[in-house]
C-alpha cells in the first residue's frame, strides 16, 4: 500500500461500543495496530505501524503534514519488518507506543474506523475519511457519538501516546 495525497477525516469521541455488534455488520473486519511516533521535523508527524490482521502482519511508515483542522498531506508506504525495527530506534522521547483494535466498517460508501484502546473502558474513537471538507458524515446507529473531536488535540494518537487519562 502506498498513499500519497490529501487525507480529510472527521474524528468522533464515542461511547464504548459493543465490538460484537460492530463486527456483525456487513463487511466488518478488525486489526490490531501498534503505532509508534518518531522524532521528526517541525510541522510533521512521523510514525511506524505494525498492522496484524488474522495471520498476516504488515508494517507501514507514515509522514503527515497538517493543512487544516480536517485535512493533512499523508505519505504512507508499506515497509519490511527490518526497516520497521530500525525506525523504532528513532522513537520520539516521552511517547509510548500505542496499541488499539481497529474495527473497519463499510458504511454509506465510506469506511468507519472504530479504534478501541485498552486504557479506556468508557469511550472509543470513530474516524471517517471523506472526499471534501463539506461532505456530511453518516455513522451507523449503533455508534453513539459523545462529540466531534477532530480539532481536539487530546484525542490525536500522538497525544494519546503521551497521556490518555483525562476527563471526557
Amino acid at each position: 500500500m502506498n498513499t500519497n495525497g490529501i487525507e480529510i477525516e472527521h474524528k468522533y469521541l464515542i461511547e464504548y461500543p459493543d465490538r460484537n455488534e460492530l463486527l456483525a455488520m456487513p463487511g466488518a473486519d478488525s486489526a490490531i495496530i501498534a503505532q509508534t511516533y518518531l522524532k521528526s521535523e517541525k510541522g510533521t508527524t512521523e510514525r511506524v505501524r505494525r498492522w496484524r490482521q488474522g495471520d498476516s502482519t504488515r508494517y507501514y511508515h507514515t509522514v503527515k503534514r497538517r493543512i487544516s483542522g480536517l485535512s493533512h498531506q499523508e505519505d504512507e508506504s508499506e515497509i519490511g519488518e527490518e526497516e520497521y525495527s530500525a525506525l523504532l530506534g528513532r522513537k520520539r522521547p516521552g511517547r509510548s507506543s500505542i496499541e488499539k483494535e481497529r474495527i473497519l466498517i463499510p458504511y454509506n460508501d465510506r469506511t468507519v474506523e472504530v479504534d478501541i484502546y485498552p486504557f479506556w473502558k468508557d469511550r472509543a474513537i470513530a474516524e471517517v475519511e471523506v472526499m471534501s471538507e463539506e461532505e456530511e458524515v453518516m455513522l451507523p446507529d449503533c455508534i453513539r457519538v459523545i462529540r466531534e473531536v477532530t480539532d481536539d488535540v487530546r484525542y490525536k494518537n500522538t497525544s494519546l501516546a503521551e497521556k490518555h487519562d483525562f476527563d471526557i
